[in-house]
């Protein structure tokens, strides 16, 4: 659930509780109260208006004043009565009903005060007028009328009113009578009035008394009774529902608190993780070019021991011959695990970008994949892949294994593949950087090619002509001075100084033409088998040469021809160094990497070991024994250790020198070892460095140069194609970018504009393998060289040798095109 939509529950759930509240609390109930106590009210008033009504009938009311203040005030009710308790239609009109009520009185009243004012003027007149007395027989009938008029006052029935009618008629007679009709006349009038208005009077005011009754106004009460009932029941509904609301909202507030709670826990997880990501790309930023194994190797564990997990592996293509691989200390990893893990994954199914996610195992539908997990161990399995800039699949694996925990969350995937990225760009950039290193180690070649190209090209050249010229004649010379001691001891001495002569300057040659090594899995215990085979031949027989291994194989990533040169050469010192007699031993063993002093190499390494019982070195010559054309033996050319730690630095090693006068000497060579398919001792030795076939892009400025070069590569088994100007070689290119499989450009013009040219073929054929042979590449730095595409450095003018072991990096024999 999503903030947005939590935050909008608990705002209707807010909004509801503050209705239901209003609701629960009644807010009607006073409207009730007031329209209740406005209708006691009325009553109260009516009553007052009533008493008055019935005081002035009396006449014991002085004026109207009251009746008109309680008239008023019954408006005054019904009004408010209006305002504050017309809650529905039926309420509405039982209100109109009484003021209807209420209005008639007004209208009775307003007759019964015109009348009882007429009234009360004539019993006052008839008061005064039946005071006189001039006649006794009239007086005595005023008297029986006035008394007749004033119980009629009283009782207004039809025999009061028959009686008073009598009298009054009586009191007529007698005035006609006495001849005074003229002076009671007015008494008479007075007299009839009265008659006739008293009835009126009461009949008046009887019908204010029997609306008196109050029936509306009951009606109303009960009506609004019967609604401030209904409204305390709404209300105590409402109440129930506050209540069942009130749980809801502290259920889902509860609910939302440990959601909170858990988000809480995610993100402290989420920011740890990208705390982790950030610290493991600072590493290898921060890391030398030649720790970065070391470091990918720390970072696994730093990623396995956060995670909780106890395997991890960071898994390397075939080719490479290395993997990184990180075990907890009592879980390690099973027979063909994880080698395996790449076919499980494609059985399982990649998921989004490429990665699988196992929280647990045990939540998995029946399947070989779960199956497999489970024989294996594995609670929890995490594994994605990725390819580096070379295009190879590289995958990092992670899992948890004897304790039934989750190892990542769904969304938290991203991480294991941006964590993958991370070990893929420093995989890059330690391909990058061996590549530089590569190419260094070419420029340094090139560069000392250039120092010793002047005299070991006249040497080559010139000098090997004179040898041969010396050793020719010498030869026949002691053919014909057979059997002349003096003659043929001297001829036999210049033929020897000859021969040491070219062997120098194959010596030279040898060191002059080091080029890289083309890496395959060597068997260090055969390869020193064969070539222990072929030194005894040449030893003096006194010297016992033996060879002791490991029983594991020892197995190194080089070139077998170079590797068999260190055998070699310093078993031919060690010969060297004793009378014709004593002992060379060879000793082949695994050792680890903090043995070796750590050379940059994180894994285990096969130490070469070579000791004898010759005169041994002081620390002079300690000191100098790598330096080229350094020898302490007369016949020596200096150059046999110094190609030995070349050829061990460039497979990645180190040689270590311990030696002592009359003590012997013992080198030790370390070489990092690998785990992979043993070839045959055959395959070990031999070194491929002809063509199959393979079409060469040729192209060199010179025409005549450019025939020699072109023959010089269909020699080495390489079908040439020459191009004498960069523009017809770009367009050759353009128009057919896959027919060549390698391209070899010679210096055309500045350094600088053979760079360009190359970054400019590269654009056009992509992918194909270019070789630079440059005159001067003392002020060629490899980063221009990476950025133009160019993948080896060889002298100008080219070698046989050197171009050959060049191209033979990118042959077909693994069954691949240069291209690739």
């Amino acid at each position: 659930m999503s903030l947005a939509r939590s935050l909008a529950i608990i705002v209707g759930l807010l909004l509801l509780l503050t209705w239901l509240s209003w609701r629960a609390i009644n807010p009607n109930a006073e409207q009730f109260d007031y329209a209740l106590n406005e209708l006691d009210r009325l009553g109260v008033v009516q009553d007052a208006l009533y008493r008055d009504l019935l005081a002035e009938r009396t006449g014991l009311l002085r004026n109207y004043d009251p009746l008109v203040h309680e008239m008023s005030a019954l408006h005054q009710s019904v009004t408010q009565l209006q305002e504050i308790a017309s809650f529905d239609t039926q309420t509405a009109r039982a209100i109109n009903r009484v003021k209807i009520s209420i209005d008639r009185e007004e209208t009775l009243i307003e007759s019964f005060k015109r009348e009882n004012a007429v009234l009360r003027n004539s019993l006052s007149f008839f008061a005064r007028f039946a005071t006189r007395t001039d006649e006794r027989e009239i007086d005595v009938a005023i008297g029986a009328a006035a008394t007749a008029i004033l119980h009629l006052t009283l009782d207004t029935s039809s025999d009061a009113l028959a009686e008073a009618a009598m009298q009054l008629e009586d009191l007529k007679r007698q005035a006609e009578k006495a001849g005074q009709f003229a002076q009671v006349q007015p008494l008479l009038a007075h007299g009839r009035l009265l008659q006739r208005l008293l009835p009126s009077l009461d009949n008046a005011l009887r019908q204010v008394m029997t609306l008196a009754k109050k029936t509306d106004q009951d009606a109303l009460r009960g009506l609004i009774q019967m609604r401030q009932l209904s409204s305390r029941n709404e209300a105590r509904f409402y109440r129930v529902l506050l209540y069942v609301t009130s749980l809801l909202l502290v259920a889902f507030l509860a609910h939302l608190g440990i959601r909170l709670k858990v988000l809480v826990g995610d993100l402290h997880r989420r920011a740890g993780l990208e705390h982790l990501l950030a610290d493991i790309s600072m590493q290898f930023v921060n890391a030398e070019p030649e720790s970065v194994d070391l470091q990918i190797q720390r970072a696994i564990a730093q990623l396995a021991s956060h995670l909780g997990c106890q395997r991890a592996y960071l898994l390397m293509p075939e080719s490479t011959g290395k993997s990184y691989l990180w075990q907890a200390a009592r879980e390690p990893f099973p027979v063909g695990w994880p080698e395996g893990a790449p076919d499980l994954a494609i059985q399982m199914g990649y998921g989004e970008d490429r990665a699988i996610n196992v929280p647990l195992v045990s939540r998995l539908a029946a399947s070989p994949g779960r199956s497999l997990l489970e024989e294996l161990g594995i609670n929890a399995w995490a594994y994605a892949t990725g390819s580096d800039r070379q295009g190879r699949q590289i995958a990092l694996g992670l899992e948890v294994v004897g304790s039934e925990s989750v190892l990542l969350k769904p969304e938290e995937c991203v991480f294991l593949r941006m964590l993958l990225d991370t070990f893929i760009h420093a995989v890059n950039r330690g391909s990058v950087e061996e590549e530089r290193s590569r190419l260094h180690r070419r420029l340094q070649h090139a560069r000392r090619m250039e120092k010793i190209g002047t005299f070991t090209s006249g040497i080559a050249h010139n000098f090997n002509n004179i040898l041969g010229g010396i050793l020719g004649h010498a030869e026949m010379m002691e053919e014909l001075a057979a059997g002349s001691g003096g003659s043929s001891r001297h001829l036999v001495g210049i033929r020897r100084s000859a021969e040491r002569a070219r062997n120098l300057i194959r010596g030279i040659l040898m060191f002059g033409s080091h080029r890289e090594p083309r890496r395959t899995p060597v068997s260090v215990v055969e390869l020193a088998k064969e070539t222990i085979s072929l030194l005894r031949a040449s030893l003096a027989s006194q010297i016992e040469l033996e060879v002791k291994s490991d029983p594991s194989g020892l197995i190194v990533s080089g070139e077998a021809a170079q590797l068999q040169q260190i055998f070699m050469n310093l078993c031919q010192n060690a010969a060297n160094a004793m009378a014709d007699r004593g002992s060379i031993h060879v000793i082949l063993e695994l050792c680890a990497s903090s043995a070796a002093n750590s050379f940059g190499h994180v894994g285990k390494y096969v130490k070469i070991s070579i000791l004898d019982t010759g005169v041994g070195m002081d620390a002079t010559v300690l000191d100098r024994i790598f330096e080229p054309f350094f020898t302490t033996r007369p016949d020596g050319n200096g150059l046999g250790l110094a190609t030995v730690r070349e050829i061990v630095r460039d497979h990645g090693g180190e040689i270590n020198v311990e030696s002592a006068l009359g003590e012997g000497s013992r080198f030790d060579v370390w070489l990092p070892a690998v785990a992979s398919t043993i070839l045959s001792p055959e395959k070990c030795v031999s070194v491929q460095t002809g063509g199959h076939g393979e079409v060469v892009m040729l192209v060199v400025s010179d025409r005549d140069r450019l025939l020699g070069e072109e023959e010089k590569l269909a020699a080495l088994g390489y079908e040439a194609v020459g191009f004498a100007t960069a523009e017809a070689a770009v367009q050759d290119c353009k128009a057919n970018p896959n027919r060549y499989d390698c391209v070899v450009v010679s210096q055309l013009g500045t350094l600088a504009q053979t760079v360009e040219l190359a970054a400019e073929l590269r654009r056009a054929l992509l992918s194909t393998p270019i070789v630079l042979a440059a005159k001067i590449s003392s002020d060629v730095r490899p980063d221009d060289l990476l950025a133009a595409g160019i993948s080896d450095v060889v002298g100008w003018p080219i070698l046989t040798g050197e171009i050959a072991a060049a191209l033979s990096q990118f042959s077909r024999t693994n069954g691949e095109s240069l291209s690739t």
